[in-house]
């Protein structure tokens, strides 16, 4: 049984970039390519544009070669670019956002009040 299918979504990092295309590392056993035709619906005139060395992108599989380890990947249509988004959250979501809201609200309405008079 594979262990990728077509259609996942696969995290990996960036090991190589060629005028052609992008390596992707996806664990010890498995590489990935991302032909310079699977980046963008867009001309790519440079790949280099598009990822760094050692970065870690997400990728959705195209193809599987079980037998030499290897997969065709796509970084088409989605957000491929991993962030630590996590990081910039608060772990209590919007609540920080909704707490201050009201006073964000009052302080406009007193800049209006004050440009009106």
């Amino acid at each position: 049984m594979s262990k990728y299918k077509i259609g996942d979504l696969v995290k990996g990092k960036v090991t190589g970039i060629e005028n052609y295309g992008i390596f992707v590392l996806l664990d010890d056993d498995y590489t990935g390519l991302i032909h310079i035709s699977e980046i963008s619906d867009k001309f790519v005139r440079n790949v280099f544009d598009y990822v760094q060395l050692e970065e870690v992108i997400l990728s959705k599989v195209l193809e599987v070669d079980d037998n030499n380890k290897k997969l065709k990947l796509t970084i088409k249509n989605f957000d491929y670019r991993i962030e630590d988004k996590k990081d910039l959250e608060d772990k209590n979501g919007f609540s920080p956002l909704r707490k201050k809201l009201p006073e964000w609200i009052s302080e406009y309405k007193k800049r209006k009040e004050t440009e009106i008079k």
